[in-house]
């Protein structure tokens, strides 16, 4: 329609564009926040192990140590989701990193069990903010063709995350490191790479997309756009010159909504259950076992090491782990979103039912091991990663923060539970018991992909996410510059 004309025009540029320098600057500025935020969640399962004869912790204390972060980061992600869509992208851009950095210095000076859950709170309130809103951002400032790929490629840091956690683990038990030093360390490392990225993502401009379909900035918005592509990058005028909105125009952003009256409208409420509840499912499984993961190993391996279970964990996530994300980073704009979801969540309901189903399996290493890295690798290359892409994608601007919030939060809200379950899961079922759970966790997984998400490979965001605000005619002075009339986001 050409009352949407120079809408489409600010956001074409962006969408069509090939890969910038400044893409990858959000990408890397982003992806140290999630380097950070699983060696933080991942840590703890370790330091825990260690803390148990110094602070004396019963199992209801590890099950607490090991999820309070996680139970945390649901407010954040819910109070992070929220103020981005209030007070925009950038205002609250880094402030959660700074948290998780303060978080992880104050556990590492931990002076008993109630001080360190006090510190993991602070922790897990940071990755929950990361979490909202490092997606949406580099979602919104993304082109069309590779947006899987460098939002996944945001993600994809959680591995190196993965790697780091046991990897400094095993270097601290190999070198005799005394344990009431070890641990301390180990929690403070988590605070020097989001540390780093603080300033940088304070620089990072307001996205265009919140600048034009929430505040009507149209020259915010196209000075955002070229920005980042550069001088090819300014958004041409529906007349087709070239021409800009001067400085001090703006467009009428859209009539307020609550919130609430929003996401119920469809098809989001439909989406919201997908997007939020396959988060769940996958966390229940993903974070149960991971958090857990030196508790498995060792009722399947009562006489290993604590250094051995370590190392153990180090082979699954640098084998099988690792390489699932740069697998589904590689095939997000090639195959979809919802494919591998759905079979993602499939292979891992397999892989769990045969371990807990299969007599033996669970009590035999070698067949446990490599069925729990194949699950491992369907995780990362399945619902691990395109649970983080879908929020950013299929909810309209004006409440994309929340959106991807309420989404998270429900993700972490699951891993809370896995991880608070699973210890006392593996003492009453056994392994065979919360590899059947898993395994049902799952299955409902593929059955809520196919039924409430859509496929937004290849689609502008506005596309994706039916974002059609209303139509509002620029002031009389800005129409010999722009068009007779903006759309407030961009075409139906």
């Amino acid at each position: 329609m050409a009352d949407h004309a120079t809408a489409v025009d600010v956001y074409r540029p962006l969408d069509e564009a090939e890969i910038t320098q400044k893409h990858w600057l959000t990408v890397i500025t982003a992806g140290m926040g999630f380097f950070t935020d699983a060696y933080d969640l991942f840590i703890i399962g370790t330091v825990t192990v260690l803390l148990t004869p110094i602070f004396h912790l019963n199992t209801g204390q590890i099950s607490l140590l090991n999820s309070i972060s996680l139970l945390a980061s649901v407010f954040g992600a819910l109070v992070f989701g929220r103020l981005m869509d209030r007070l925009g992208r950038k205002r609250v851009y880094g402030l959660e990193v700074a948290l998780l950095s303060l978080g992880a210095v104050l556990s590492g000076l931990s002076w008993s069990f109630t001080s360190l859950l006090i510190f993991r709170i602070v922790v897990g309130i940071g990755v929950g903010g990361d979490y909202a809103t490092s997606a949406v951002i580099t979602a919104e400032y993304a082109n069309r063709k590779s947006r899987g790929r460098l939002v996944g490629s945001v993600f994809a840091m959680q591995g190196l995350g993965l790697i780091a956690g046991p990897a400094i683990a095993s270097i601290f038990l190999g070198a005799g490191v005394s344990d009431h030093i070890a641990w301390r360390v180990m929690l403070a490392l988590g605070a020097i790479p989001a540390i780093s990225v603080v300033y940088l993502r304070r620089r990072i401009k307001e996205t265009p997309r919140y600048r034009l379909a929430v505040q009507g900035d149209l020259a915010g918005a196209t000075d955002a756009v070229s920005w980042t592509l550069g001088a090819h990058g300014t958004p041409a005028s529906a007349g087709g010159d070239g021409a800009q909105a001067p400085a001090h125009d703006t467009v009428a952003s859209r009539e307020p909504r609550s919130v609430f009256s929003q996401l119920r409208r469809a098809p989001f409420l439909l989406r919201l259950a997908g997007t939020a509840g396959s988060w769940f499912l996958l966390d229940v499984a993903f974070y149960g076992n991971s958090v857990s993961s030196p508790l498995i190993l060792k009722q399947l391996e009562p006489k290993g090491t604590l250094l051995a279970h370590t190392l153990t964990s180090l082979a699954i996530f640098a084998i099988a782990a690792f390489p699932g994300y740069w697998v589904a980073v590689m095939l997000l704009d090639r195959i979809g979103r919802k494919r591998i979801q759905w079979q993602g969540f499939l292979v891992m309901a397999i892989a769990f039912g045969a371990i807990g189903l299969i007599p033996g399996v669970a009590q035999d290493t070698a067949p446990f091991l490599i069925l729990f890295a194949i699950s491992y690798f369907f995780i990362e290359f399945g619902p691990n990663m395109t649970t983080f892409v879908y929020p950013s994608e299929v909810y309209p601007t004006a409440v994309r923060g929340i959106g991807d919030g309420i989404s998270a939060g429900s993700g972490k809200f699951g891993a809370f539970l896995g991880a608070l379950l699973v210890p006392h899961l593996l003492k009453s079922i056994g392994i065979s018991g919360v590899m059947e759970i898993m395994a049902v966790v799952s299955v409902i997984g593929v059955a809520l992909t196919l039924i409430a998400l859509p496929e937004p490979m290849g689609k502008t965001l506005e596309e994706s996410s039916h974002d059609t605000p209303a139509v509002v005619p620029l002031p009389a002075g800005a129409a010999a510059a722009a068009s007779p009339a903006v759309g407030v986001g961009s075409r139906a």
